[in-house]
């Protein structure tokens, strides 16, 4: 059976499994579940994920440096690095749109002010200027020990583009990284055989613990969402059928990635698979390495879509009127903060708490959404994953300087 067979299969038995627990805590050991959680999901959940983080910054700083070093495809970086930045903003706007539009039409928001509770203690997300000093790593080994995916890019551009600049002195370095990178790709195969039981535990976890009870009562917030970002992910498909890049054949090959996405809610943490599912797509190699983790740092149709619905469902939870000046500023915050969510579990609702300040909206919805918050994570992250990797492949199809790339046939 084929790995994404297994992940898919793990899903579905992690779904029955956890509502099969949740219905049965009444007739269990009291605490029962609670401690099958704490001490058997969770840690077999949170080992494969730090397993997976392991592996991301080598693949990543490697796959970056070996693209600037690359004479072939090195010196296209800068022209794919303007033309995704302009992709990302156009789609994310879509996907903001989308969002409050969905929204506005279904209104999930009008007679569901009893679930109205306490504000929450949550933090605001950081400022674009904290963000923007955030990108830099004071020293090299800070950015590869922790610093963050965005500074890890920040080393490897400036790494790789000094050793571009110095080719003949910086080749044993170059052999090194090469080594590497090829030595974590070994290592990313270990893991991936245990996808399977990481994304059982995961998903079994969230649900046996939650339950379905709130999303029952939030039942028309969650349709509502799920159907803007479905709607987000049929425009990336006709995209990708428009431009003749086989959506079907997409679906196919990064079909792994996205349920695995699902599972995790992490966009790092699919990274890995992600970059080796282009490699089966037939993506260029030099174009993916730089693309997918330029674009799991900035690219979050996810968080676009969730910050414009979140914002509508607040101001209609508290009769507020939507206003020309507060869909504007939705939009404009929610664009900006969309591209530093941080790419983890949980992260869209400290995004969240920035939108609706910015908006005037009150905090308290985000008491609200918050508990149904992991049953839709999982959906998000797919389409995260899902837009970056649709992006990197229209942005090959758009690429003048070299035949567009057919993907390959599935064995």
């Amino acid at each position: 059976m084929s790995v994404t067979r297994q992940i898919l299969l793990a899903l579905g038995l992690g779904i029955l499994s956890g509502l099969a627990l949740n219905a049965g805590a009444d007739a269990l050991p009291e605490g029962s579940v609670a401690w099958l959680d704490s001490h058997l999901l969770t840690p077999v959940g949170q080992i494969f994920l730090r397993l997976l983080q392991f592996v991301v910054v080598p693949m990543v700083f490697g796959a970056l440096i070996m693209s600037l070093t690359n004479r072939e495809g090195g010196a296209d970086v800068g022209r794919h690095a303007g033309r995704l930045l302009g992709s990302y903003v156009v789609t994310s706007a879509v996907a903001l749109t989308l969002g409050m539009l969905v929204a506005h039409w279904l209104t999930p928001g009008s007679g569901a002010e009893s679930l109205v509770d306490s504000a929450p203690e949550g933090r605001n997300a950081d400022s674009i200027a904290q963000w923007l000093v955030g990108l830099v790593p004071n020293n090299p080994f800070t950015a590869l020990g922790g610093g963050g995916l965005l500074q890890v890019i920040f080393a490897a551009a400036l790494i790789g583009l000094a050793m571009r600049a110095l080719p003949k002195e910086s080749a044993p370095l170059h052999r090194v990284i090469e080594s590497g990178y090829t030595v974590s790709l070994k290592v990313l195969s270990f893991v991936l055989k245990l996808a399977p039981v990481g994304v059982f535990a995961l998903i079994t976890s969230v649900i046996a613990t939650q339950g379905l009870d709130l999303l029952m009562r939030l039942g028309m917030y969650v349709i509502g969402l799920i159907i803007a970002l479905a709607l987000m992910a049929l425009l990336y498909l006709v995209l990708l059928a428009v431009t003749g890049a086989r959506p079907l054949a997409f679906v196919r090959h990064f079909g792994q990635s996205l349920g695995f996405a699902f599972g995790t809610a992490s966009s790092g943490a699919t990274l890995p698979l992600a970059l080796g599912n282009a490699r089966d797509y037939g993506m260029n190699e030099s174009l993916a390495s730089f693309a997918l983790p330029f674009g799991t740092a900035l690219k979050r149709d996810g968080a676009a879509v969730l910050q414009g619905f979140n914002a509508l469902f607040v101001a209609q939870l508290f009769g507020i009127d939507v206003t020309t000046s507060l869909v504007i500023t939705v939009f404009t915050t929610g664009l900006l903060v969309s591209f530093s969510t941080a790419g983890v579990p949980g992260a869209g609702l400290v995004a969240m708490t920035t939108v609706l300040g910015a908006a005037g909206l009150p905090l308290e919805g985000v008491a609200v959404v918050a508990g149904v918050d992991r049953f839709t994570d999982g959906l998000r992250t797919a389409l995260n994953v899902m837009g970056n990797c649709a992006n990197a492949a229209l942005l090959e199809r758009f690429d003048s300087r070299k035949p567009a790339t057919e993907p390959k046939t599935q064995a």
